[in-house]
């Protein structure tokens, strides 16, 4: 993991200015607008929903593949979410948590949703952006 880490910062290091500035805008600009559409579009029942999840495929084989790219992608969000949460790095670290949290399928998933949603200012900070866009708020969650 660290030599990964070192090997991206040297990567990075070795890059035009230009390169670095489009990298050190373009990334939480990304980020931030791919969040914030999520947030509008995701359905108001989210957090409150018990639907059951489709199933893609028929064989074994194939829902094991699609259960670990799954997890696998709600992995790095939360991951990135992580990231964007460390103060002075800009964008919506709370929202892509919880997008990662909603992506991956582990035992436990809801609690961990529901306690990240229960932060101080997440859902209403979601309500408001939601209600500037015209759409209705998400549903509270009960305790």
């Amino acid at each position: 993991m660290g030599n990964t880490v070192d090997t991206l910062f040297r990567a990075y290091g070795g890059l035009p200015f230009v390169a670095k500035a489009a990298v050190a805008v373009g990334v939480p600009l990304l980020t931030t607008v791919v969040g914030l559409g999520v947030a509008i579009r995701m359905p108001t029942d989210t957090f409150v929903s018990k639907k059951p999840v489709a199933t893609l495929g028929k064989t074994l084989g194939w829902r094991g593949f699609v259960w670990v790219a799954k997890n696998g992608i709600g992995a790095c969000l939360f991951l990135l979410g992580v990231v964007l949460a460390i103060p002075l790095v800009p964008g919506p670290g709370a929202l892509f948590m919880l997008l990662g949290l909603g992506i991956a399928d582990f035992p436990g998933k809801r609690r961990v949703e529901l306690r990240l949603l229960r932060l101080p200012g997440v859902l209403s900070s979601i309500n408001r952006l939601r209600a500037r866009f015209g759409q209705p708020p998400l549903i509270d969650p009960p305790l």
